[in-house]
């Protein structure tokens, strides 16, 4: 499978981590914190967590703390499509391909959920062809770009003349929880709303990068160090202090199974803590993973293929690339690319 171009799209309303306090601070949902949970908030928030600014698909986002799950749902649907379709159609300008050129489109999220899926509102608004094949990826959490990667392999062994699109999408904002959890509190300050777009063939057209050698580790004992649950209808990230620790174990097996040095390990972003676990594993300096997380914070799935595209997009001589991502299930992945 041949990457034909990438392209992403976060939405225009940036936040520091100050700001993301400030907005934090005007609701009922902190004001009924007790103190050692505001504490918490404000020490990570305004601390060295290796993040400087996050995106929200709302300009009010102080009025997410408020909605119900319905309002939430509805922002969901509204928002994941847009910015999915963003990204797709920067991708298809990037692309020698038109949007009638396209025969599937697998879409991958896991911050709401929608019947038919987000692949039926992006192929509406995107005008694709009546008889596109349409996948949605649900439930694999931050993980989830390299599985749906893997899919669209699948696909294009079947249809290898075939073009394909790959996006992973978040509205991380559409989960934001408040309560006194440590862990919740935590993944309060670090997710934001991103999407890649990704365009893909199974014949090379000359000097594009292949990706393969897909690998795959399911940990469901540890299910419950992260997950999603659901909290009167809400989502709700659950986190464990360990997951750094585990996040490195697991990622250190799939490491074992590479089949060469790369130039760069591209990762999920996860966290500070997440990154520096990751880099005691690699003689590698997550560079590209590290800058995602201080722009963009954690945005869930999409976050591998953000440092995928910085590493391309920089012009290098490489010629390989190992890239990890991992969340909930536990579940961690891996694939190669080269050229």
């Amino acid at each position: 499978m041949f990457l034909e171009s990438i392209a992403s799209a976060f939405p225009e309303n940036c936040y520091t981590q100050t700001q993301c306090l400030e907005f934090t601070k005007r609701t009922d949902a902190y004001r009924a914190l007790t103190k050692r949970s505001q504490d918490l908030l404000k020490r990570i928030l305004l601390g060295d967590g290796g993040i400087q600014t996050r995106r929200f698909a709302t300009n009010h986002p102080e009025a997410i703390f408020e909605a119900d799950a319905q309002e939430l749902n509805c922002y969901f649907e509204k928002e994941a499509s847009l910015l999915a379709t963003q990204s797709l159609r920067q991708a298809i300008q990037n692309s020698s391909i038109n949007v009638p050129d396209l025969d599937a489109l697998f879409v991958c999220t896991c911050t709401g959920y929608l019947c038919p899926g987000l692949s039926s509102h992006v192929a509406e608004q995107l005008g694709m062809r009546e008889n596109v094949f349409l996948q949605d990826l649900v439930g694999l959490g931050c993980g989830a770009a390299l599985p749906a990667l893997r899919t669209a392999q699948g696909y294009l062994a079947v249809h290898p003349t075939h073009k394909v699109a790959v996006v992973a999408v978040e509205i991380c904002s559409a989960a934001l929880y408040v309560s006194n959890d440590p862990g919740v509190l935590i993944s309060l300050c670090l997710f934001g709303d991103g999407t890649s777009a990704t365009i893909w063939s199974g014949e090379n057209s000359g000097g594009n990068w292949q990706i393969g050698q897909f690998q795959t580790l399911h940990l469901p004992e540890e299910r419950e160090k992260i997950r999603f649950i659901n909290q009167g209808g809400k989502l709700c990230n659950q986190l464990h202090r360990s997951v750094p620790q585990l996040a490195a174990r697991a990622v250190q097996r799939l490491w074992q199974q590479r089949t060469c040095d790369p130039n760069q390990v591209l990762a999920h972003t996860g966290g500070r803590d997440v990154i520096d676990a990751l880099e005691e594993c690699f003689a590698y300096s997550l560079d590209e993973t590290r800058e995602v997380l201080y722009e963009y914070g954690n945005c869930s799935s999409p976050s591998v293929l953000f440092a995928l595209e910085k590493r391309i997009n920089q012009g290098l001589s490489d010629s390989r690339y190992w890239l990890t991502s991992f969340g909930a299930g536990f579940g961690a992945h891996s694939c190669e690319m080269w050229r």
